[in-house]
């Protein structure tokens, strides 16, 4: 079992497929109705709902549907992100603007086609602030 599941809302869940499983290195580990599938890498389990579709994405206290999009992520770990920028941009996936450079490293973050944000994250690997 997955150390950690995380639920996004998507339009369309076999364009979410593609997209997590053909850019960002996810398996579908199950995908029983139209409404809803499961993928993972590694510790993550991603869980893929259609608006409406389910309990996962049915509509809550009050009658609001939830939808895709917004600003609350997962970080991937890459290991050359201007690679994976490189690569992504060239099959087309959206960016939501330039890399971040930080103190603890960069970043940029992907849309998914639902325009749901997936953060790439390039830790600074400065060998000499590391400790046992």
């Amino acid at each position: 079992m997955a150390t950690v599941s995380v639920r996004y809302v998507v339009d369309d869940v076999d364009a979410a497929i593609s997209f997590y499983c053909g850019y960002l290195g996810f398996t579908e580990r199950m995908h029983p109705a139209p409404g809803f599938a499961m993928l993972t890498r590694g510790d993550l389990r991603l869980l893929l709902s259609a608006p409406g579709g389910g309990p996962g994405g049915g509509a809550a206290v009050g009658g609001v549907t939830p939808e895709p999009g917004g600003w609350n992520r997962f970080a991937l770990e890459v290991d050359d992100l201007a690679a994976e920028v490189e690569r992504l941009a060239a099959a087309g996936v959206r960016l939501r603007g330039d890399v971040v450079h930080g103190v603890g490293g960069d970043q940029v973050l992907v849309d998914d086609p639902s325009g749901n944000p997936v953060e790439l994250f390039q830790p600074t690997r400065d060998e000499a602030r590391l400790t046992d």
